[in-house]
């Protein structure tokens, strides 16, 4: 909530004025009594906030693109930022100060508000991530699998399906009923557009909340975009719900922050980065969790993302955030020009914490897929040297072959975990080679008879041979999808 020049002049009768101007910040002097934080108000219209004290001044970041002039009056607010917060912001996509962008706006309460700018609730709060959280992609439900709570980074090159990854993501849990806050940093608003279209278009805007901050914003704007979008997260646990948050993405954060960081006359540090980049990403990620609300427990579940050059993902601003996430997926640029989507190197990947909440069943199976895939990447290297394999050899390229198949997601279609672990037990079986699999799940979805069968075997078995027994005697009813 930002409050007008006019309105702090008459509440606080003190003003300051502008005596210097570099870039996005100003040099002010005058006001006596603000703190760090602080949003003020300028006579133009526009905000700024307070980051640090100088001599017989204090420095201001401008949060606009607007032109400040020498001698502009500026007033106190007495506030640090905050955003007003309620049901009616769900459906549509707020700026880094939490008003509506769009021209869907109707008229709702909004009995919260909150400040953007906190310290991490403590660990006394917090909960073990002892649940699952499906993605509807078989390769990372089993193999790499995330739980409720857990913040896994989403990290590649440029145009390697990064995004198509989280849009199903987000559509699968917002089909599911979970509320999604989707913030996208310093994008263009043709794909910030983009992603308001797809919410549409699926029908789950009532269920998604969209943070922008474009890259014709001020770089104020731009920093102040995730913090506001993980309120917002907070906002909703804080009512008992878990919330899937993405942060999209935060090297191009960390660049806004080095560009005025470095006008601002900080000391650089590796990369021109300032030395705090890492305090100012972990104290935003350490927000998110798995947390006691009420009697109950709810969640955030964090997917920031961190764009690499060149398939080298170690670079500064990656491995700070690889040491402050639970884990990791790599977008392969070589994976993605086979045309295997979602394009995830299972083993350039890590998921510290998510095999803890899958039940004995897919954990079983997930360990036994990463053997067999390793098995088949393995193979995969003798066969350019033209050697003539043995029967064993020719069963794991068969399976993995047949497994990454059905691993390839082209579309949006998200696969219910059940009906996964079925269609991999029908794979190392040998009675089903992967294709088709869109057909399956069509049958799942639509035929009541068919997923009671499916959710049963699930149910009944424990570990991977016990379900492959039960499904033998199955088969027939599995594949019959006419």
């Amino acid at each position: 909530m930002l409050h007008t020049y006019k309105y702090c002049i008459e509440k606080f009768k003190e003003e300051g004025e502008v005596v210097e101007i570099y870039e996005s910040f100003v040099h002010a002097k005058g006001l006596s009594d603000v703190f760090l934080g602080e949003i003020v108000a300028f006579e133009q219209g526009v905000h700024g906030q307070v980051v640090s004290v100088k001599g017989d001044g204090v420095e201001i970041l401008v949060l606009s693109r607007q032109v400040i002039l020498p001698h502009s009056k500026v007033a106190k607010t007495g506030l640090p930022l905050t955003v007003t917060l309620g049901e009616g912001i769900l459906g549509h996509t707020l700026d880094a100060f939490g008003y509506a962008k769009d021209e869907r706006r109707f008229k709702s309460d909004f009995p919260d508000e909150r400040q953007v700018n906190i310290f991490p609730t403590g660990i006394v709060e917090r909960l073990s991530i002892k649940r699952f959280m499906s993605t509807g992609m078989p390769l990372v439900d089993l193999v790499l699998p995330v739980g409720w709570g857990q913040r896994e980074l989403i990290i590649g090159d440029r145009k390697t399906g990064k995004t198509h990854f989280l849009l199903q993501t987000v559509l699968n849990q917002a089909k599911l009923g979970r509320v999604c806050v989707y913030g996208a940093i310093g994008k263009r608003k043709e794909e910030i557009k983009a992603i308001e279209t797809f919410f549409q278009k699926y029908g789950i805007e009532l269920n998604t909340v969209i943070v922008a901050a474009d890259s014709y914003d001020s770089p104020g704007e731009i920093f102040l975009a995730p913090y506001t979008a993980m309120t917002i997260a907070e906002y909703f646990r804080d009512k008992g719900l878990d919330v899937l948050l993405v942060l999209d993405d935060l090297t191009t954060h960390a660049k806004y922050y080095r560009e005025f960081s470095l006008v601002g006359k900080r000391f650089p540090g590796r990369e021109s980065y300032p030395g705090d980049v890492f305090h100012v990403h972990s104290k935003l990620l350490e927000r998110a969790g798995c947390f006691k609300v009420g009697k109950g427990e709810a969640s955030i579940t964090c997917l920031p993302v961190a764009e690499s050059m060149g398939a080298d993902f170690t670079g500064y601003i990656q491995t700070n955030l690889m040491s402050i996430t639970d884990g990791h997926l790599y977008f392969d640029n070589d994976i993605f020009l086979k045309g295997r989507r979602p394009a995830v190197n299972p083993f350039l990947s890590v998921t510290r914490v998510g095999r803890q909440t899958q039940p004995k069943l897919f954990r079983d199976i997930g360990i036994k897929l990463t053997g067999i895939l390793k098995k088949h990447e393995n193979m995969q290297r003798f066969l350019s040297f033209g050697q003539e394999l043995g029967p064993e050899a020719k069963n794991i390229l068969s399976l993995g072959d047949s497994l990454y198949k059905f691993f390839n997601q082209v579309g949006y279609a998200v696969y219910p975990p059940n009906l996964q672990v079925v269609l991999v037990s029908l794979l190392t079986i040998g009675y089903w080679n992967g294709e088709g699999a869109e057909n399956i799940l069509a049958v799942y979805t639509n035929r009541e008879k068919y997923k009671d069968v499916v959710d049963t075997l699930v149910t009944e078995s424990n570990t991977l041979d016990e379900l492959n027994q039960k499904v033998k005697v199955k088969s027939n009813v599995l594949l019959n999808t006419k």
